[in-house]
């Protein structure tokens, strides 16, 4: 996983966020104490990523760690008063971002605004809330898509901004490119500390299958059972 450019914050906030403690945090100087009672909050916790850190988690939970995976049952992020109530409801003292309208290639480029529009709401409620309840760590999750289409190889994090993005998915990747223009804002302005990660060719149980609007590993996947379940030939796009 690369992690963002986003930097991380002083040494004198590097134990909490937003200058003071959570407020369901207790206030005892030892930094071991602090680290004893924590709510993690995942939102997208239904989904690839989501599912494997549940998966993990359930077998490698700490003493005084409660995870709390998110759906869209919980609530919808892109609406501010939904996600002020989860926010109310589980005080996290972290906060893992995984939630985001996604999709594939064809998605990606008939649906540019609201891909843009609905992943700037969801991160931006989700970046305020987290400052507003003094949450100790925001980790969001990135994509690769959102590099240049024009540049060098080996890419790395330091060229994230070095140009635009494929047009196909600029939409859906300028909105992501903010989250890491804004975790260095947040930590600036109000000393929060955010940061993100961008991983690279995911896949697995709990991922989107579908031929039309997931992502290509996935979408071949699905389509190699199609031809060998019915005899068919296996063709692949591109």
């Amino acid at each position: 996983l690369n992690h963002s450019t986003s930097p991380r914050p002083p040494h004198n906030i590097h134990s909490f966020s937003c200058l003071e403690p959570p407020n369901n945090t207790p206030k005892n100087t030892s930094p071991l104490f602090k680290m004893t009672k924590s709510t993690i909050l995942v939102t997208g916790g239904s989904g690839l990523v989501g599912q494997a850190i549940k998966s993990y988690t359930d077998e490698h939970k700490l003493p005084g760690e409660t995870w709390v995976f998110l759906s869209s049952k919980d609530g919808d992020l892109r609406v501010r008063a939904d996600t002020d109530k989860i926010f109310e409801k589980f005080q996290p003292t972290h906060v893992i971002h995984l939630a985001a309208k996604v999709g594939g290639l064809f998605a990606n480029m008939s649906q540019k605004v609201e891909f843009y529009r609905e992943n700037t709401l969801i991160n931006d409620n989700i970046m305020e809330n987290c400052r507003i309840h003094k949450v100790t760590k925001l980790v969001s999750m990135l994509s690769t898509c959102i590099f240049p289409d024009k540049t060098k190889y080996p890419i790395d994090e330091t060229m994230l901004h070095d140009g635009p993005p494929h047009p196909s998915n600029e939409g859906y990747a300028y909105a992501k490119r903010l989250i890491d223009t804004m975790n260095r804002a947040y930590a600036e302005e109000y000393g929060c500390n955010f940061t993100s990660i961008i991983p690279t060719n995911i896949y697995g149980p709990h991922d989107n299958f579908s031929i039309q609007n997931g992502h290509v590993i996935p979408g071949l996947i699905h389509k190699c059972y199609i031809a060998k379940k019915e005899g068919t030939p296996f063709t692949i796009w591109g």
